[in-house]
């Protein structure tokens, strides 16, 4: 089946993902990330009762997030949209649909981590009102035996 893209007018929405959305969300997944979650982690998340949704405009998929919930907080696992729909203003709503459910589930902090060079995606965390608070070191994996940093920043919800 071709891609498809937004007509004008489409409504955006989040759905929950199901299995059969997991082609369409590995697609992206492999496209934005340089380390991308396996099938079987998507999986995994889906069994064990995650929330992850789904971005939709009509029936093309713009993005998804993962969302882990704990005691009083909750925990952004994975957010990504799909390269030809970045820098288009669905980051901030997508985080701000994250913040509506953590807060539906009692949160009081949302955490997440972020790549330390990934200074964009730092901007618009911070654009939304996170603040980093620590370093993870070589939490990522970043290649020919490296690792990365991660900045973990929060939100008070």
């Amino acid at each position: 089946m071709p891609k498809r893209t937004p007509e004008a007018g489409d409504q955006a929405y989040l759905v929950a993902m199901e299995l059969a959305d997991l082609d369409a969300v590995m697609d992206i997944e492999q496209r934005v990330y340089t380390h991308p979650w396996s099938r079987a982690s998507f999986s995994d998340v889906l069994e064990s009762g995650y929330a992850v949704q789904l971005l939709k405009a009509g029936d093309t998929l713009l993005g998804y997030f993962v969302v882990m919930q704990g005691v009083e907080e909750a925990h952004l696992l994975n957010i990504a949209l799909a390269p030809e729909y970045q820098r288009q203003g669905w980051a901030p709503l997508m985080l701000e649909a994250v913040e509506i459910w953590a807060l539906a589930h009692s949160a009081v902090w949302l955490w997440l981590e972020v790549r330390s060079s990934n200074t964009r995606a730092q901007a618009v965390y911070r654009a939304r009102g996170f603040e980093p608070v620590g370093r993870r070191t070589g939490y990522y994996a970043a290649g020919r035996c490296q690792r990365e940093d991660a900045v973990v920043m929060r939100l008070a919800l």
